[in-house]
């Protein structure tokens, strides 16, 4: 008999103090979310024969937690040349960001290709893009360099290849 009284106090004290462990948990859960940005974009490109970067994008954001987010950006970029065709591509990238400081200031990397549209030049290119940037609720300005391995420079008044640019971003972001 004393080892049922026992053992039902020993029950009772479990379950007691499951409840109150379980109450004292904070429920720090975050939703899991998509956001839709739309932003446009002008850079610097550092090779010749180019002069200016000017562009569109859509990025499509779903938020992991409150710190870390997937990223899939495409759009539409024209990278002027004095006396010649401009040439325009499409950027498709995949990234993934991470908010550092106060869940505004963040670090996001993208990897992607770069498909070039125009009648000159009609190739692809490997597309590489690490930025910085402050967020808000509805706003986003970055700034990137992009590196562009396969698209035609020249160097000393010689064909070569590989682009780098460093453009700035001002977007408007939205919940889906």
């Amino acid at each position: 008999m004393k080892n049922a009284i026992k053992n039902l106090a020993i029950l009772a004290l479990l379950i007691i103090g499951t409840k109150a462990m379980a109450q004292d948990i904070p429920n720090d859960t975050y939703e899991q979310k998509f956001k839709l940005g739309i932003g446009a974009n002008v850079g610097y490109p550092f090779d010749d024969p180019y002069d200016l970067n000017v562009g569109g994008d859509v990025r499509l954001q779903y938020d992991l937690s409150k710190q870390y987010s997937l990223t899939a950006t495409t759009g539409f970029n024209n990278l002027f040349i004095k006396d010649a065709n401009d040439l325009g591509y499409i950027p498709a990238k995949l990234g993934f960001k991470a908010f550092v400081l106060k869940d505004q200031f963040y670090l996001m990397g993208e990897v992607g290709a770069a498909f070039a549209v125009t009648n000159k030049y009609n190739d692809k290119s490997l597309l590489l893009s690490p930025s910085i940037g402050y967020a808000t609720k509805y706003i986003d300005i970055s700034v990137r360099y992009e590196y562009l391995p396969d698209f035609p420079t020249v160097q000393n008044n010689t064909a070569d290849k590989g682009l780098g640019q460093v453009a700035l971003r001002l977007a408007y972001g939205f919940q889906l």
